[in-house]
């Protein structure tokens, strides 16, 4: 679906518990400069009033885009609700975005130029601004202009954030879309259709990524286990056995920072909680 000789894009928001957020996401699709764009939003059973906020924003979202439609209905997943998204949606190109990021105004027509003069490319990536709860910039991070291989990617050797992907949305359906039983989505993803296509990163920042104090500890366990699931998927591969081992070098790193930091901060919040320990502790340094 074309309009003045501009592919249709599809935007997706995957919604869950984001009350606080996805009113700000949902107007950063709105902002986008590029105009052929439909939005797509799927509240997958939040328990707080995300459905609220998007409802207030309905009207708003009507006026602006070329196609717009809301839904929500029980928790499924994330990866269920992105291939509903896939099914539902009729742009050539397939941009998801998270309800509690954002993208920058310049996004969807810089990808989309570049994919549109660069046929063999299946996605296209950029940087990221990581932002606090209160939309603070933290840090950015923009790396240089490469193109990744299957192998890179399988070995941990690439940088392509998930809030800045922009994909031919026949490419997400040739490898059979996104697998529900696999929680690392993207990364499962970018494996499979580096395959049958290029896939780039640009040099310059397409999204707000949102950094928030979850549980370390229990979302690295989950992390873990989940990397060896992904590779078991391609245990024909020649680097399988290597691709294993940088995997199980991963997880150890990540136990071991985890666990420096908890008792690090066990040992401040003891000192904290004790001031005579403290100040007998901090005497005998003097």
């Amino acid at each position: 679906m074309e309009k003045n000789n501009q592919p249709l894009v599809s935007i997706v928001i995957p919604c869950y518990n984001h009350e606080q957020f996805v009113q700000d996401c949902i107007q950063s699709v709105i902002d986008q400069t590029y105009e052929n764009i439909e939005l797509i939003i799927i509240d997958d059973g939040s328990k707080d009033n995300s459905v609220l906020k998007i409802q207030e924003m309905v009207e708003k979202c009507q006026n602006r885009f070329k196609r717009f439609e809301f839904r929500y209905r029980p928790n499924k997943g994330l990866s269920a609700t992105l291939n509903e998204a896939i099914d539902w949606c009729c742009g050539k190109y397939f941009s998801a975005i998270a309800s509690d990021d954002m993208l920058l105004e310049e996004k969807t027509k810089t990808q989309l130029d570049y994919m549109e003069n660069n046929s063999n490319s299946v996605a296209v990536f950029g940087g990221v601004h990581i932002i606090d709860n209160e939309n603070k910039v933290i840090r950015t991070i923009i790396d240089e202009q490469k193109k990744y291989t299957f192998n890179e990617i399988l070995m941990h050797q690439h940088n392509l954030p998930a809030p800045t992907a922009f994909i031919k949305k026949e490419s997400l359906i040739k490898v059979g879309k996104y697998d529900p039983k696999i929680r690392i989505e993207d990364w499962y993803m970018w494996l499979k259709i580096s395959k049958i296509g290029e896939i780039v990163y640009l040099p310059k920042a397409f999204s707000y990524y949102r950094d928030h104090q979850d549980n370390t500890t229990k979302k690295n366990n989950i992390m873990n286990v989940e990397r060896f699931k992904v590779i078991s998927n391609f245990s024909n591969d020649k680097n399988y056995s290597l691709a294993r081992q940088q995997v199980g070098w991963i997880n150890c790193l990540e136990k071991n920072y985890t666990r420096r930091c908890e008792k690090f901060v066990s040992k401040c919040f003891y000192l904290i909680s004790n001031p005579v320990f403290f100040l007998y502790k901090l005497i005998g340094k003097l």
